[in-house]
């Protein structure tokens, strides 16, 4: 059987979150930085929920790069931010000290998603392809200096085997059904960051009066 085919559930899921870093995000002109900053929280945000294992990765953040995202780190004190300043390499996994804490994880299918989606974030993607993993690329909590650069990294990850998801669709389904007793929480965080849930949680509400 197709292993892709398998559901990400809490067991089987480890997320590598690639260079979100505010001086990287200026460079950034598709998609919205508010919107790209806005799904990977919530995406992290699921991923404390449902006790993911997570790896992240910076590159050069005293430098060129800038602090990686502080929300992040707050959301996972018990996870060491690996920066890549030694070897400034685009490609993550090239630091050997991500690697191994993948490897730790045990895991094998990857949650992955980076802040450039024609850089790091592909050139990460399909590293962790040659390594073996199952790979799920989080397209919408990434962006690049333009359309073409953004919808290039797509097509190029897809084509190598790269399961294209959105954030909202790993939390889901980590959730599985509604119920699932983290249900409630999971909505808290769907509302925060979906405008959908927000408005038809507010419409139910006022039903109920």
């Amino acid at each position: 059987m197709n292993e892709n085919i398998q559901p990400l559930t809490p067991e089987n899921s480890a997320l590598l979150l690639v260079d979100y870093q505010p001086q990287m995000l200026v460079g950034v002109e598709y998609h919205d930085r508010t919107h790209i900053r806005n799904n990977v929280l919530g995406l992290a945000e699921g991923a404390r929920l449902f006790n993911i294992p997570v790896v992240l990765s910076s590159v050069n953040q005293n430098g060129f790069g800038g602090k990686f995202f502080p929300e992040l780190l707050g959301m996972f004190p018990q996870s060491k931010l690996i920066d890549r300043t030694a070897t400034p390499t685009f490609d993550a996994l090239d630091d050997p000290a991500v690697l191994s804490a993948l490897r730790q994880t045990g895991r094998k299918k990857l949650v992955v998603t980076g802040l450039w989606t024609s850089i790091c974030f592909a050139f990460t993607a399909l590293h962790c392809l040659r390594e073996g993993y199952d790979v799920y690329g989080v397209m919408d909590a990434a962006g690049s200096e333009s359309k073409e650069a953004h919808d290039a990294g797509v097509s190029r990850m897809i084509q190598a085997g790269v399961i294209p998801t959105t954030w909202i669709q790993v939390v889901f389904e980590w959730l599985h059904d509604w119920n699932n007793p983290k249900a409630g929480d999971a909505m808290k965080i769907f509302s925060a960051h979906n405008g959908y849930f927000d408005k038809a949680g507010s419409y139910y509400a006022s039903l109920s009066k």
